[in-house]
């Protein structure tokens, strides 16, 4: 299967803590960072998660947020540091593609966000993302 998801970042689950109608997994990325999924119950036991099963965390290009520095006092569960390796402008919206570890992510923003925040190629920035907006898949 295709996917138009530019983010699949690949590992393997850690932990998973069931809900009623929710369960948070733990997985390890390849590149040793942590990612957080938060995906219904009935999905989590569909796709037979433990310890042990590999996976890809799936994120879609506009639900990742950047910072250029600490990021204190957010409920944000994933944080994964990076650096600019690419970064388009267009007249509204901004492509940033990003080196964390051993993979890339690629962040939509908007071209203002992209300027306040200084945005360059090599720029150092932490890639935020909500752990409801994390998808996780199975090989």
């Amino acid at each position: 299967m295709s996917l138009s998801i530019r983010n699949q970042l690949p590992g393997t689950v850690t932990a998973v803590t069931t809900g009623e109608a929710m369960a948070t997994v733990r997985v390890r990325l390849s590149g040793g960072q942590d990612l957080t999924a938060a995906i219904t119950r009935e999905a989590a036991d569909d796709l037979g998660l433990s310890p042990g099963t590999a996976v890809r965390g799936l994120v879609k290009s506009t639900e990742i947020s950047l910072a250029t520095g600490r990021a204190d006092g957010l409920s944000i569960r994933n944080r994964l540091p990076g650096t600019v390796t690419r970064l388009v402008l267009g007249d509204v919206m901004a492509v940033a593609h990003i080196a964390v570890s051993d993979a890339q992510l690629t962040a939509v923003i908007t071209k203002e966000a992209a300027e306040e925040l200084g945005l360059f190629v090599g720029s150092d920035v932490i890639a935020l993302v909500k752990s409801t907006e994390v998808a996780l898949a199975t090989p």
